[in-house]
């Protein structure tokens, strides 16, 4: 099964960690982008180009027949979803297929199987595998979601079941809310992925969100790349991940291994998986599965030395499979950091613009995947993730220590930056300690940070100091109010 070409039919930094993977295994690339991206790092950086349609994903990165059409345009092999929009939908994955692109994923049959919270929730409980209780009935009606959150006892969580990221998820802690809290989640489901349909779930007060990577290779053997920790969450969406996860023992890995492995082989996975589970007063229990690469893929890559998007495609060639002899253990610690545009001290509203000087302090074992450099404009239409940071060091003490010195170092101009939220995070006891859970973020930074005021008066005597220094060089044409510089925006800096 050869492939030459590679469409990529995503994103940001995502995109660009694709065309990397591409470059190494020497095939061509097109990017498939919606109009807002022409402005972006993966445009510049791809063979070629495809403009799918307008800046809004619904007419763009969730258009299965804009996504199709361009990647034949452009004399494409094969598809790469990235993670987010269409990489979980297995009509995409089929539609792909009808017409004569391979996808760089599992078979939309496993997708189906797995993707689809609700299936694979029977699958798992037929398997006799560890469920949490709720309900996922295909009556859909208010009065029977009403009915079902009654019986499971509150708090219940409403999840999408055609989606993930947060999406369509909402948390039940009243009756009163019950209603208007569904019917908010099937809209977002909708929106989301195309599908109104919803599950319940008992939601854990005390849980850890911990996931397992798993790999089909091209013989169909599955085996688990080992754990990472994701309990650091706002939202119900991820803010840091590690590898491995500081809460389990060598038992729960290895029970928890087992059942991922297990999951996955019911729906004879191929390619890049991860399974997700609670754990709670050591008892743990399935979640869902991711049927896609996700975004906190690099932690795993660092302690484990392999490279998951390139097992991916050559998975796709047929050209993957597990050495017998190959036996991997995790080395060191790795963790990850989600850098978003958006303003740490209102609680994380986005911010959007321009984007100025940005640095990344290099070093051993920094890796920093990001898809927009200086003159890039952030946008409201999507995610506002810049860039992902990541460490690897021996020992997760160690990690935790380099991460928050590559983030002080870290400088990013024209934007509000989360970068001081996620040095917190890093220096807070409990996250130091390793006993943090989903709650972390609800419990210690709800309303994200408060305002700094040695900050504040080091940022005004900056954007003066700049207003002073124009005027020195042109005193005429520097008289106005008004100054185009990335000194009157917030930057982060510490």
């Amino acid at each position: 099964m050869k492939i030459k070409k590679v469409a990529i039919a995503n994103r940001g930094e995502v995109a660009v960690r694709i065309i990397k993977a591409c470059e190494e295994l020497g095939l061509q690339t097109v990017l498939l982008h919606s109009e807002a991206d022409r402005q972006s790092r993966a445009f510049r950086m791809a063979d070629q180009t495809i403009c799918i349609g307008p800046s809004p994903t619904n007419e763009s990165y969730l258009n299965i027949q804009a996504n199709i059409q361009g990647a034949i345009a452009a004399g494409a092999d094969a598809v790469h979803p990235g993670f987010g929009f269409l990489s979980e939908n297995a009509d995409f994955a089929a539609e792909c297929e009808k017409s004569g692109l391979t996808f760089i994923g599992p078979s939309a049959d496993s997708i189906r199987r797995l993707g689809d919270k609700i299936s694979f929730k029977k699958m798992a409980m037929a398997a006799g595998l560890p469920l949490i209780p709720g309900y996922e009935g295909d009556d859909q009606s208010i009065e029977r979601l009403l009915s079902e959150v009654e019986k499971i006892g509150l708090p219940v969580i409403v999840k999408a079941a055609a989606g993930g990221g947060g999406r369509g998820m909402k948390l039940i802690r009243q009756h009163s809310e019950a209603k208007e809290l569904i019917e908010s989640a099937q809209r977002e489901a909708l929106s989301a992925f195309g599908s109104e349909k919803v599950f319940l779930e008992k939601y854990l007060e005390k849980a850890k969100h911990i996931e397992f990577q798993i790999f089909g290779d091209s013989t169909g053997k599955i085996v688990h790349l080992f754990d990472r920790e994701c309990s650091v969450q706002r939202r119900h969406q991820k803010i840091i991940e590690e590898a491995t996860s500081p809460s389990l023992t060598d038992d729960l890995r290895r029970k928890m291994g087992e059942v991922a492995v297990t999951i996955a082989s019911l729906a004879n996975y191929k390619s890049a998986g991860t399974v997700e589970f609670l754990l709670q007063d050591g008892h743990f229990y399935l979640l869902e599965v991711n049927t896609r690469l996700q975004v906190e893929h690099p932690v795993t890559e660092e302690v484990l030395g392999v490279d998951l998007v390139k097992m991916q495609i050559l998975t796709a060639m047929n050209q993957f499979v597990f050495d017998a002899k190959d036996i991997r253990i995790p080395k060191g610690h790795s963790i990850e950091c989600r850098v978003y545009a958006e303003n740490p001290y209102m609680n994380g509203i986005p911010s959007t613009g321009l984007l100025g000087s940005v640095h990344w302090p290099e070093g051993p074992r920094r890796r920093f995947e990001f898809g927009f450099e200086k003159g890039d404009t952030i946008t409201s239409f999507y995610d506002p993730m810049i860039a992902k940071v990541i460490v690897w060091d021996e020992s997760r003490p160690r990690a935790i220590e380099k991460m928050i010195r590559v983030l002080k170092d870290s400088t990013v101009f024209g934007v509000h930056t989360n970068i001081p939220y996620l040095i917190a995070i890093l220096s807070h006891d409990e996250f130091i300690q390793g006993t943090m859970t989903t709650r972390f973020i609800e419990k210690y930074f709800s309303e994200g940070l408060k305002s700094n005021h040695n900050e504040d008066e080091r940022k005004k005597k900056s954007i003066q100091a700049y207003k002073d220094y124009l005027k020195q060089q042109n005193p005429v044409a520097n008289t106005g109010t008004t100054v185009n510089s990335p000194w009157m925006s917030f930057w982060r800096g510490v």
